[in-house]
């Protein structure tokens, strides 16, 4: 979105009510791949998110004009600032402008926290499984940071599908050895030189090799675009696990 974002339109709309629009400043961002960053947003008033929940963004230009897109938090609850992950769609709207334009100190407007099913709290019983598509994995990182912010002892497992190297999210964090949290990648179109599995996409047996079995109980998280969510969460009931135990959420093109 090349116009302008108006501070003085911004936060106004809902107030009072539970779920408004509020002021966000930027105040860093990070290069996750080429395409892809992290934006850390001050965030007057801010109640407080679950991980694996999403906030509406929302831009408004100097003639009242306004778009607005949903993106996932990539950061754990209890924290000083806001995470989203934001990646930039070709001839998009909002996504350009987040990714290339806000700057440090820019306000933007955000609604939320907006969703209560796909989400994960410390303290539970059973293993987690994740697996995400692409950018599908910011809430399951969100999760991810929550377990290790909480010293929560669950047992974690993410399996991360991606086109290529290059195009990793959180590269640092999900090659540090967590201690509890075991990482796996799949590339579906370039891998790196003596990787053991030839590119392609999700197959049953990717996910026998590294799920925990049906027979565990586990909780499956699978976030990604839909084709990728459909044929995962068909994969994993194939394979015995309980459709009850299986958390999905897709995105689909937007506009960006």
């Amino acid at each position: 979105m090349a116009r302008t974002a108006v501070p003085g339109r911004l936060g106004q709309e809902g107030a009072g009510t539970g779920l408004r629009w509020r002021v966000a400043t930027l105040v860093e961002r990070r290069a996750e791949n080429a395409t892809a960053s992290t934006l850390v947003l001050d965030v007057a008033g801010w109640p407080g998110h679950l991980a694996g929940q999403h906030v509406d963004v929302r831009l408004t230009a100097e003639d009242g004009y306004s778009a607005q897109r949903s993106y996932s938090l990539a950061s754990a609850p209890g924290g000083q600032y806001v995470e989203i992950t934001v990646q930039r769609v070709a001839d998009g709207e909002v996504s350009p402008y987040l990714v290339d334009q806000l700057a440090v100190g820019d306000p933007v407007e955000l609604r939320g926290p907006v969703g209560g099913w796909f989400v994960w709290q410390p303290g539970g019983t059973r293993p987690v499984l994740l697996i995400g598509g692409g950018s599908g994995v910011v809430p399951l990182m969100a999760m991810i940071r929550a377990r290790r912010e909480t010293a929560d002892s669950t047992p974690f497992r993410l399996l991360h599908s991606v086109r290529s190297p290059a195009e990793g999210y959180y590269a640092a964090e999900l090659t540090s050895g967590d201690p509890g949290l075991a990482t796996d990648f799949l590339y579906t179109r370039t891998s790196p030189d003596g990787w053991p599995r030839r590119p392609g996409r999700i197959r049953q047996e990717d996910i026998t090799a590294f799920a925990w079995p049906p027979q565990t109980e586990p909780m499956c998280y699978v976030c990604g675009p839909t084709g990728f969510v459909e044929t995962t969460a068909n994969l994993l009931v194939d394979l015995g696990h309980d459709p009850d135990r299986i958390r999905t959420e897709r995105f689909g093109p937007s506009g960006g």
